[in-house]
């Protein structure tokens, strides 16, 4: 799964690694990291974006400010995360897993008959 995420953060920040970690037990593969600590001429767009929100994470689904890390739990414990991330998933991207996983050859144990040869 691969829904345009983006996440204002910083590299030291125990919310944004939980946050990330849901996102990725949900099946997320990538997320648009914009580490605020790094990159400080960043944080006046995300407080922009956010609606005055000083604080990270800062998540953004598919455009729609989702919030902190305490929000997308939330949101997840109501059932709406999944949605939204199936909503938001990019076409292309799982077009492009699921030929990749046609594409991986059978382990070999499989392409033996079951007698072993």
């Amino acid at each position: 799964m691969n829904p345009a995420i983006v996440m204002y953060a910083k590299t030291t920040c125990p919310y944004c690694h939980a946050a990330e970690r849901l996102l990725k037990e949900r099946g997320v593969s990538r997320i648009d990291m914009i580490l605020i600590d790094e990159q400080p001429q960043r944080r006046p767009e995300m407080i922009d974006r956010s609606g005055g929100r000083t604080t990270v994470p800062q998540i953004f689904i598919g455009g729609r400010h989702v919030g902190g890390c305490d929000d997308l739990y939330e949101l997840d414990a109501a059932g709406g995360l999944a949605p939204l991330l199936a909503a938001n998933t990019e076409p292309r991207a799982e077009a492009e897993a699921s030929a990749e996983a046609e594409a991986k050859p059978e382990p070999e144990a499989r392409r033996r008959n079951p007698d072993g040869r």
